[in-house]
């Protein structure tokens, strides 16, 4: 019977070690296969990280331009309304820039113009249905106009924290851009005035958004070759220039 009970014994431990090496098989069979995604995810990621978008964005560009309605315009997402605001907008500098057309004049013709017809189809439709017209009252809604207000305000805090930065004298790069591009904002508005100014940029907007993201890729491109240039000739800038221009000891005022 003892004999028995030994020989039973080494099977019994062989089947455990059968099952726990099996286990153990699974155990590292997982760890490698999450060691592998997570190797694939790394290098996936760090694939992304190194491409180089416009700005330094990490959206779309969708989702730049706020991701809703306007959105929706800028990029075409429905041809028939983008068309329709830029043709509205096209129609309107061509009546107030080419034909020198005037606001107040513009509004007092087209609220005759309205007045008249509403009156005389009143008067028609009493003639003829001895009732007159239900003229639909307008009211203009509340939550457009706070919402345009208050992304003006955003924008405006924006531009006013960025020209104290630049103020302050911490980024000379920064304060030279910034010169830079007021300069150049100087010149065009001396060559036209601010509704065609205006219009040109409305018109980039529905046109250089949608053309950048269909090229995307090949603009990114052409653009990180060419801030890599940019930064080598700031550098030999910053080097024979910037670096000689004499500094007061800032750190010296700050301790004390």
């Amino acid at each position: 019977m003892a004999e028995h009970v030994e020989n039973l014994d080494p099977k019994g431990e062989s089947v455990l070690d059968k099952i726990a090496e099996k286990f153990h098989g699974d155990d590292d069979s997982s760890s490698s296969s999450d060691s592998d995604t997570e190797k694939k995810t790394a290098s996936s990621s760090s694939v992304k990280a190194k491409i180089y978008r416009l700005f330094g964005r990490e959206k779309p560009v969708h989702k730049v331009f706020g991701g809703g309605k306007p959105a929706d315009i800028f990029l075409w997402r429905n041809k028939k309304i983008s068309a329709a605001v830029l043709g509205g907008a096209t129609a309107a500098w061509v009546l107030f820039e080419l034909l020198d057309y005037y606001l107040l004049t513009l509004v007092c013709h087209i609220s005759i113009l309205a007045l008249a017809v509403l009156f005389l189809w009143s008067n028609v439709t009493t003639f003829i249905n001895k009732r007159p017209p239900h003229i639909p009252e307008v009211h203009l809604p509340e939550d457009p106009f706070l919402q345009v207000a208050s992304a003006l305000r955003i924008e405006i805090n924006r531009a006013l924290f960025v020209l104290r930065e630049v103020a302050s004298g911490r980024d000379l790069k920064k304060f030279l851009m910034v010169v830079a591009g007021l300069w150049i904002l100087s010149i065009v508005g001396s060559w036209c005035n601010f509704l065609t100014l205006f219009y040109i940029l409305f018109v980039l907007l529905h046109t250089v958004p949608v053309l950048y993201e269909k090229y995307e890729d090949k603009v990114d491109a052409f653009t990180e070759k060419a801030m890599i240039e940019i930064k080598k000739q700031y550098a030999v800038f910053d080097a024979k220039v910037l670096s000689k221009i004499p500094r007061g000891p800032l750190k010296n005022k700050k301790m004390a």
